[in-house]
């Protein structure tokens, strides 16, 4: 997988529907274990809470789980799973914390609710697009150094550190589809001096 969307950052926001308070919380996550920490943290969190409804989407396994807590069955935890998957996003876990406010919404009230809860804890999150990036390394002199870390920010890639010694030391990340074309530059640039030493490929927010 060259990319995949995720939300950015563990949020929450809420609303209120004929007086029952809803809180949508976001978090991302990698492993079931993590989103079952965060479920379970909220479920401490709300132990007074009328339901805590949840639903999850792990790249690791192309994992989906929900759950209704106690709401009839489909009009909770499907609605906040069909959110994550419609927003094409992965690597998420999601609670909606219910307050009961003492009228009843129905099977579509509850629907509607829900999904909205899931909703607007992807906005609170920020939905983001990570790709699959090559970290690497570079040495060059001084007099090569303006050219080659041009090089990198011209093919997509980010510098993450530099260091001045004797040499210049450049840590980058760059996309894994734009180190052909970059290698071939940085060659050209530096008469086949210089080349770019591959540490790890690793997800990276696209820019």
């Amino acid at each position: 997988m060259q990319s995949y969307k995720t939300v950015e950052n563990e949020a929450a926001d809420e609303f209120i529907e004929q007086r029952s308070r809803f809180i949508g919380y976001v978090k991302p996550v990698t492993t079931e274990e993590q989103a079952v920490e965060f479920i379970n943290e909220k479920k401490r969190l709300h132990w007074d809470a009328t339901h805590n409804v949840y639903a999850y989407s792990l790249r690791e396994g192309q994992l989906c789980r929900y759950s209704d807590d106690g709401e009839p069955h489909g009009t909770a935890g499907m609605p906040a799973l069909d959110v994550i998957v419609k927003s094409g996003v992965t690597d998420v876990v999601v609670v909606v914390t219910r307050y009961f406010g003492g009228v009843l919404l129905g099977t579509g009230g509850l629907v509607r609710a829900y999904t909205k809860g899931a909703r607007i804890a992807l906005d609170a999150g920020g939905v983001v697009t990570m790709e699959s990036c090559t970290v690497a390394r570079l040495s060059c002199d001084y007099s090569q150094y303006g050219k080659v870390s041009g090089l990198i920010p011209a093919n997509g890639g980010v510098i993450d550190d530099t260091a001045f010694t004797d040499k210049v030391e450049i840590s980058f990340h760059i996309p894994g589809d734009a180190l052909g074309t970059f290698g071939k530059q940085l060659a050209d640039a530096t008469c086949g001096e210089v080349g770019a030493e591959i540490v790890e490929e690793r997800y990276f927010k696209k820019i």
